[in-house]
């Protein structure tokens, strides 16, 4: 038979398995229907199997997708205890495994999914700071390295699908998934988002990306409202990213919760079909989000018809709902044709034989799994290095001289806690670095570290005592505080909800907690020098703090070795080197404060609030100075058949004029002046990050293609349109050159 031909393409082997399959099982290729968590029992250092699960298999005559196999966190219930460890998670996989493939007629093997936004969300994963964070790195090569890292280890878990949040752009920081989002700003999520994809899938795993589309714009920064935009903002601002993923092959896509103009994302064919598949080329699996099917009832009145709108929509594989479980039933009420079942059924299949499931659908049991340690592995440290933000340093009073400070007073609640530092979608750490056991560390003898908990006169009058104070605030996605879910994972509001960032925990203000507003307050008036570390998942709102502290330091969520990185920093071991991925407000009520708004009016100008952001996109400091010299544009006048065949290069050397060495971020910035639709005031165009020795100066050449210069002109089409376009080489918001380019 064909589709057991190795030598054959997926495609053809697809096209043979298909033709021999009956309706039902052919339902069961889209069904991912089980909670995998829910799906075993451990019996010691083994699983046994649930009759829930055993039960789906058997109804269906194998399974599509098995969803969360291995996760573990509050809301799965599974910790060291009772679920899967790194050491059992083969024979796990391969327990499984086996018991879908000799229950399927033709031994089509099943796909694991699992979720790894910043690392795989199972006991032992190797773990990242959050998107935000690897946003404000400016290294897409470190956050492809890191993301392969994470894709070895779930492949020798036995993971097929690797779930990670890369599509959304962050443009409401009230909304409590902006740790999931690289940054406020298109080009640099879509750079990330293609590292990430590269560095997943070229270990093996396939990348189901979520989530699409626009899903960071919505109302009010409530989690799955709706996205108020047009067709142009939905093209320039939310489908860059996806785009990129495309370009870099990724082989899944997850559809978002939102409505854009009134249609779901998942019963938006347009989108899903015309654009994704048509225009960006996709070619992969459309994965539902969790629930998300059955939420079309709004729209259809019940499951059958949900299931028939979002298979119609382009929607290839459920998850957990109950609309896809009717399949069967709505193609014999004509809902959904046999060729809407078939198209999905074969992008399903052609996934399992391009990943080679059928010749291995087993993992070895002998691999070692222990050696994925942050000891072996560097990236989630460097990336932690790399991504705070320095936003204040009066009086140059980092790094800390330990000859000046002999006494440290380490306070707040994001201090000693690492599942504060870590964001949501975590699961129990065993290893790693809060910032309190971070500085002891690296102040060795030379400095005596005090703390206390809490944030009332207790660690006041430690404060009191002390040289200096680190003042550790912020905010917490932790799940392990008490929180509460529903049906589909996220957070539910509760009076006893201590997250007030991650999923489900959407803010109408941005302000840290009365309790750490007022111990801010305490100890500036103490008078003592003060370094403030604000550790986050979105943009909060502190001007207060900003003027107050000696120096400020914005870390979002830096991960399980945050406080090792942000140690090393204070003292002087690291430079601080990350740039704003996302702009800072100064309130709330300044929303939108994003850096790109339209030229057509003057952003953020209220009569009762400064016009511009508390601190800007692009912004941080280091603990040296450049200088940017010799700029110069390759042509300050070409046709637009030049403009495709050579792009425009802009050279320049950068030098480093301090005593210590550091990184560099230039980034370029383009403003299209003449265009048949309102255009953007600053648009970044290309970046690079460069480490400069004391005195030492490298060249760097920035270049701009066609596709930088294009635009979705009047009549939605994508193309250069004459005119004349005002480029600006910045760094840390600084403007070190600007020039005109006429085309």
């Amino acid at each position: 038979m064909n589709y057991q031909n190795p030598g054959l393409s997926p495609e053809e082997r697809a096209e043979d398995l298909l033709s021999r399959m009956t309706v039902r099982e052919k339902v069961g290729q889209l069904n991912q229907h089980l909670y995998g968590f829910s799906c075993y029992r451990r019996c010691g250092q083994k699983i046994q199997l649930t009759d829930e699960f055993c039960s789906e298999v058997k109804k269906w005559s194998g399974l599509g997708v098995l969803y969360g196999l291995y996760r573990a966190d509050p809301w799965s219930g599974r910790t060291w205890e009772n679920g899967i460890t790194p050491r059992m998670a083969p024979q796990a996989c391969n327990t499984v495994q086996h018991y879908v493939v000799s229950h399927s007629k033709f031994g089509i093997p099943a796909l694991m999914s699992s979720e790894c936004p910043h690392g795989h969300q199972a006991l032992g994963g190797y773990l990242l700071p959050t998107a935000l964070a690897m946003g404000a790195s400016f290294q897409p090569d470190l956050v492809r390295d890191a993301f392969s890292v994470c894709a070895r280890q779930m492949k020798a878990m036995g993971v097929s699908l690797a779930l990670v949040s890369v599509l959304d752009v962050l443009r409401d920081p009230r909304w409590g998934r902006s740790e999931e989002c690289f940054s406020e700003d298109p080009f640099l999520c879509a750079h990330m988002a293609e590292a990430a994809v590269t560095g997943c899938q070229k270990e093996g795993v396939a990348m189901v990306a979520k989530h699409f589309c626009a899903q960071g714009e919505g109302t009010g920064g409530v989690n799955a409202s709706a996205a108020r935009i047009g067709e142009r903002e939905l093209r320039e601002i939310h489908l860059p990213p996806a785009a990129a993923c495309c370009r870099a092959g990724v082989q899944g896509i997850m559809a978002a919760y939102n409505e854009i103009d009134g249609l779901p994302c998942h019963a938006n064919a347009h989108l899903l079909n015309d654009i994704l598949r048509g225009e960006l080329g996709f070619h992969g699996i459309v994965m539902a989000d969790g629930l998300a099917v059955d939420r079309l009832n709004i729209l259809t009145g019940n499951p059958e018809a949900s299931g028939a709108l979002a298979l119609r929509s382009g929607v290839d594989v459920s998850l957990w709902d109950e609309g896809f479980t009717q399949l069967e039933s709505a193609l014999q009420k004509g809902l959904i044709s046999k060729k809407d079942l078939d198209e999905a059924v074969f992008r399903v299949l052609r996934l399992k034989f391009a990943l080679g499931l059928f010749e291995k659908p087993y993992t070895d049991e002998t691999v070692d799994l222990d050696r994925f340690t942050y000891a072996n592995f560097s990236e989630s440290l460097d990336l932690a290095r790399q991504s705070p933000v320095l936003l204040k340093n009066e009086g140059n009073l980092l790094p800390l001289d330990r000859k000046k400070i002999r006494s440290l007073a380490v306070l707040g609640p994001n201090a000693d806690d690492v599942y504060r530092q870590s964001g949501d979608y975590t699961p129990p750490i065993r290893d790693g670095v809060t910032i309190l056991e971070g500085i002891r560390k690296e102040a060795e003898d030379s400095v005596r570290i005090f703390t206390a908990p809490g944030c009332g006169k207790e660690a006041l009058e430690t404060a009191s005592q002390c040289d200096a104070v680190i003042l550790v605030l912020g905010g917490s996605s932790s799940r392990y505080e008490g929180a509460e879910f529903n049906a589909n994972g996220a957070a539910v509001h509760t009076e006893h909800l201590s997250m007030d960032c991650g999923e489900g925990a959407d803010s109408a203000g941005l302000e840290l907690s009365t309790e750490q507003t007022a111990l801010a307050e305490g100890v500036f008036r103490l008078g003592k020098s003060v370094v403030t570390i604000v550790i986050a998942g979105r943009p909060y709102a502190i001007p207060r703090i900003a003027e107050k502290t000696d120096a400020l330091i914005l870390a979002f969520y830096p991960g399980p070795m945050g406080g090792q990185a942000l140690a090393e920093i204070l003292f002087g071991a690291a430079e601080p080197s990350g740039r704003l991925p996302v702009s800072i407000p100064r309130s709330a009520g300044q929303l939108p404060v994003y850096y790109n708004p339209k030229a057509s009016y003057e952003a953020m100008a209220y009569r009762d609030e400064p016009h511009t952001p508390l601190f800007p996109f692009g912004f941080g400091l280091s603990y040296t100075q450049f200088t940017f010299e010799k700029v110069c544009l390759s042509a300050e006048h070409l046709t637009v058949e030049e403009l495709k065949q050579h792009g425009v290069t802009l050279k320049f050397t950068v030098r480093n004029t301090g005593a210590r060495g550091g990184y560099a971020v230039p980034m370029l910035f383009l403003r299209d002046e003449q265009a048949s639709t309102v255009r953007r005031v600053r648009e970044l165009k290309a970046f690079r990050k460069v480490f400069l020795r004391p005195g030492e100066s490298k060249d760097v050449c920035l270049t701009l293609c066609y596709n930088d210069f294009a635009i979705w002109d009047s009549r939605m089409e994508f193309r250069v349109e004459p005119g004349s376009f005002r480029l600006s080489l910045m760094e840390a918001d600084r403007m070190f050159w600007s020039g005109s380019v006429s085309v």
